[in-house]
């Protein structure tokens, strides 16, 4: 018999052995070589898409610089079949790593080359436009011509010559040098990569269905829900079989759960036969096959026909209440799945047959179609993973407690963030240690410095990793540049992998819609958590687990570093490599941006956050060349006081990305700026900008221009008119009588408007405006905002043309309309909205009517505020004409309905609907507020079962007839779960 402490060691070291899948080298050098693999082959990627964007004719006009790149191209392709076996050479080699580095250094500076050399193009492209235009109102310049009939071209300035010879000297250069390095290759003797070899890299994974249940802390309520799943007698979904899958990131115990359930004596009498299968990756058909049959009667298959291993299967659980659960399985593959037949021969076991799978990916669920069944694992609450941790580093809990090591283990556990794997390897890690001091250390130290951490706990991780794309890693990678607990917002993530250029795209496919399928790759892996939702169910934010940040800064911790200010004594900031790429600053105190002091001459990136600068120095932006992101936004509680952003930001001319956003002093930009020809994000909501630079048309890059919050800005220029690739205005204001001002009409050339667009000030000659912004043909656009001026007691009779006018296209999902004088009538338009989930209708002062809205098929929020002038909402607001029979209605009103929301409507006495018709029988939630004079509520509403939230507040009738254990009508809404029935005695306002 072992002791208890020798229990614990040696399952601790069972722990390890189980999962132990890499040959017998270092694992941190395994590590280091797969963040080399993700940095150089996306470089390499990128090199040779960007060269071979210049290999046509254009290439010409730098001197003969085309032989030079299309060499520079061949060599890159060879290098880049030999990558893969030098990266697993590195590891043995120090010099191979050293090869390696002269390979990203050399790659990143022909990246910034060609760079400066689209730049040109780019420029002469922006004044080519402006010439054509005739924009007067732009600053102009002397006109750069290429000749592109000639291989030869002169420029009518100097320097324009030297500058397209240097950049002619500096590629031939570059070339050069990979020339050399190229040649280095032979004496290492690489072999080219095939299809697969990464398999051999790795000892396949193995698990086995035993368990040790009394070293299980957690997880009650998720084992009885899977245990209720398993028992069941039939699937609630009429099927024979069910498939559960079991999805959760690397370490978060879902082969745990998946065990305690297998090995569960109820749900051993369950089923007639159970089979356990770790299937891993590769996902081999013929494998799971043999591996089910052997667990079945204990006896080996000698055939590798696929088809007689299947035939063999079903003969064997014919009839039979069979289990079989997939562990780990990774791939997303519908081909796979099919050629295993495993849904074909579930459908001839007994009904109740299960099948138990546990993957990381989300993907995996949805390929089984099964995604009504998943059980997502989430980390495990703070007590259970204290209790979980202890197990493991106590020998004898209360007395070691009583030394004081408790404490500092509660605060080691702090680090685990509720991931099962982490409290394990922790408590292994401090089981041995005897003193306080030892402890502390392990607190102290980075949680990447403990090498039993790197073995045990990023292994999982980096398989999750491993199964990435390159372009994908990056994207991951990229990530470490912000803090931990960090609020992702998911478009300015995708614009941030966009700025660096994580999306180059094949064919006409949307940078956005890639790096929106980047977001869900990574999403559906587990490297994102805690996602924060919209009202219609989108994600627009989310968090890292903390030890998936950790190790992602580990694999980026030479790129990548983050430094949190320290007030009085961070007015200098020394970097330690000129090998850093990314820096972000926290909590910089007001006063000046911190001279940054060598190494920043390569920086892509520069991040402020929760920062309060004044200023910023001509240096500090000067040494700053390589920038694509520039993020300067002011601290979002208080904001920043930054009054100038110098003019030498004209000189950043890589900037892709650049963020002012709450700065509160910063009144104007400087006309430098419009040269920054490669800018595609602008983000300056909430400053106090009173004016745009005129010559921003220039910018024929940009496709984001974020300008929300910007209350003193009276108006956009009009050279944005010109910019027919802007994807993103979130605002736009009406301006009349400035010659200088962007008009509403301006919009109909920017067809590839996507996301949100708020449109405010619109006034009774707006009509005409509002057709020539062909809102129709925006296709792309989600949301609509409309605003008209406030005019208190003013009638406007422009109102409805401009309504009538507005007609968006039927691919919508978001409407709102503020302070319209004219009547809902003009909403006939409203009836084409077949997708429209979300409308917000508010302050229609002269309506009497409310709009048809039960026959839109997709809507689901509902908000009507202010309607003052309703005294009744009848039929018409069902799409029902009155003089239509009820026995003529057919179909569902209102069928997607979840939210309904009555504001303000001061004179709105009654609501009289058709009961004897299906009515919003959806709807979750329904708030009626400060509507004094309604008298009852529908009866319809009594019957929907989904109803589960009624609030009625400042509704003096309302709040009798319903009162509580009192009121007529009480026993109607009873049974509402969630009930608010409240006296009002302070209307809140909405001021525009």
């Amino acid at each position: 018999m072992l002791s208890r402490r020798e229990a614990r060691a040696h399952s601790s070291n069972n722990f390890i052995f189980d999962h132990l899948f890499f040959f017998s080298y270092k694992y941190n050098q395994v590590l280091t070589r797969k963040m080399a693999e993700a940095l150089i082959s996306v470089l390499l990627e990128q090199l040779v898409s960007a060269v071979y964007q210049h290999t046509n004719e254009a290439v010409k006009l730098v001197l003969n610089a085309d032989k030079d790149v299309k060499s520079f191209s061949s060599k890159l392709k060879a290098i880049q079949a030999v990558l893969e076996d030098a990266e697993k050479k590195q590891v043995t080699e120090a010099s191979v790593g050293d090869w390696l580095q002269k390979l990203k250094d050399v790659s990143y500076e022909m990246d910034d080359v060609l760079d400066e050399w689209n730049i040109e193009l780019l420029r002469q492209q922006a004044e080519e436009k402006q010439e054509v235009e005739g924009d007067n109102a732009l600053v102009t310049k002397k006109k750069v011509r290429f000749p592109m009939s000639s291989g030869c071209f002169c420029f009518g300035q100097v320097n324009k010559v030297i500058h397209h010879h240097n950049i002619a000297r500096r590629i031939k250069e570059l070339n050069e040098k990979l020339t050399l390095i190229a040649a280095e290759r032979e004496m290492y003797g690489f072999h080219q990569s095939t299809i697969g070899d990464h398999h051999e890299r790795f000892i396949q994974r193995q698990t086995s269905s035993l368990v040790d249940v009394s070293a299980i802390f957690g997880r009650e309520e998720e084992k009885e829900y899977l245990l209720s799943k398993l028992l069941r007698e039939s699937n609630q979904d009429g099927g024979r079989f069910l498939v559960i899958p079991i999805v959760g990131m690397g370490g978060m115990g879902k082969t745990t759960l998946a065990q305690l359930a297998y090995n569960n004596e109820k749900v051993t009498a369950h089923f007639n036969k159970k089979v356990w299968v770790c299937v891993s990756d590769p996902f081999d058909e013929v494998k799971i096959a043999k591996a089910i049959i052997e667990n079945l009667d204990r006896t080996q298959s000698g055939s590798n026909e696929l088809e007689i291993l299947l035939q063999s299967i079903k003969r064997r659980v014919e009839d039979e209440k069979f289990l079989l659960v997939l562990d780990d399985v990774w791939t997303e593959d519908h081909k796979k799945w099919e050629n295993l037949k495993l849904p074909i021969i579930m459908q001839s076991c007994a009904k109740g047959s299960t099948i138990l799978v546990t993957t990381r990916k989300e993907g995996v669920a949805k390929m089984m179609r099964a995604t009504k069944s998943t059980i997502h694992l989430d980390k495990l609450s703070d007590k259970d993973c204290l209790a979980l941790f202890n197990s493991f580093a106590f020998l004898d809990k209360e007395e070691d407690e009583a030394n004081g090591f408790g404490a500092i283990g509660e605060e080691i556990v702090k680090k685990c963030k509720g991931l099962p794997l982490a409290a394990k390897t922790l408590g292994s890690v401090v089981l041995h240690k005897k003193t306080r001091e030892e402890w502390q250390n392990v607190l102290n130290s980075k949680i990447w410095e403990l090498e039993e951490v790197e073995e045990q706990v990023f292994r999982p991780l980096l398989l999750s990793y491993y199964d990435l794309a390159p372009a994908v890693k990056r994207c991951l990678l990229y990530c470490a540049i912000f803090p931990k607990d960090y609020d992702f917002k998911k478009d300015n993530l995708i614009e941030l992998w966009m700025s660096q250029d994580y999306l180059n795209s094949k064919g006409k496919k949307e940078k956005r819609r890639i790096g929106q399928y980047y977001f869900e790759s990574l999403a559906m892996r587990s490297f994102f958590q805690d996602f924060e939702k919209d009202e219609m169910g989108n994600i627009i934010e989310c968090k890292m687990h903390d030890i998936v940040h950790d190790f992602v800064l580990f694999l980026s911790k030479n790129e990548c570093i983050i430094i949190e200010a320290i007030e009085g004594i961070n007015q200098r900031i020394e970097l330690s490599s000129d090998k850093i790429r990314h820096l972000t600053l926290i909590s910089v105190p007001e006063g000046p941006l911190p001279t940054l002091c060598y190494g920043c001459k390569n920086m892509r990136s520069l991040i402020l956050l929760h920062s309060s600068i004044t200023t910023i120095s001509r240096g500090s932006i000067i040494q700053m060349k390589c920038l694509r992101t520039l993020n300067l936004s002011g601290n979002k509680i208080s904001g920043s006081m930054l009054n100038e952003v110098p003019k030498e930001i004209g000189e950043l001319i890589h900037l892709r990305y650049m963020d002012l956003s709450h700065n509160w002093n910063l009144k104007e930009l400087p006309d430098a700026m419009c040269e920054l020809y490669n800018l595609q994000t602008l983000v300056l909501v909430y400053t106090c900008l009173w004016k745009l630079p005129k010559a921003m048309g220039k910018l024929i890059n940009l496709k984001h221009l974020y300008v929300g919050g910007c209350g003193n800005l009276r108006y956009l220029p009009k050279g944005i008119g010109s910019l027919k690739s802007l994807q993103v205005l979130d605002w736009f204001k009406v301006c009349e009588g400035d010659d200088e001002a962007l008009k509403l009409g301006n919009l109909g050339v920017m067809d590839q408007l996507q996301g949100s667009l708020d449109i405010r000030g619109l006034g009774k000659d707006d009509a005409s405006e509002i057709e020539k912004a062909l809102l129709g043909n925006k296709e792309h656009l989600s949301h609509l905002g409309v605003g008209f001026q406030f005019a208190l007691g003013e009638q406007r009779k422009g109102d409805s043309e401009i309504v009538k006018a507005l007609q968006p296209h039927q691919n919508l999902e978001s409407l709102t309309i503020r302070c319209c004088h004219g009547t809902t009538e003009s909403l006939y338009w409203i009836k084409s909205l077949h997708n429209l989930r979300k409308l917000y209708l508010s302050y229609w002062e002269f309506c009497e009517v409310l709009p048809p809205l039960g026959k839109l098929p997709s809507l689901e929020i509902l908000d009507i505020w202010e309607m003052k002038k309703v005294k009744k909402v009848r039929v018409e607001f069902l799409g029902i004409e009155e003089e239509e029979e009820e026995e003529e209605v057919s179909g569902i009103l209102f069928p997607k309905l979840k939210k309904l929301t009555f504001f303000g409507m001061k004179n709105w006495e009654e609501w009289a609907l058709l009961s004897e018709i299906t009515i919003m029988p959806r709807l979750s939630e329904l708030r009626i507020k400060w509507c004094p004079k309604l008298k009852a509520l529908p009866k319809f509403l009594y019957k929907i079962p989904e109803l589960r939230t009624l609030e009625i507040k400042g509704c003096p009738i309302l709040e009798g007839e319903y009162e509580k254990g009192v009121g007529k009508e009480w026993h109607n809404i009873s049974h509402i779960p969630n009930l608010t029935i409240q006296s009002g005695w302070k209307r809140t306002y909405v001021v525009f």
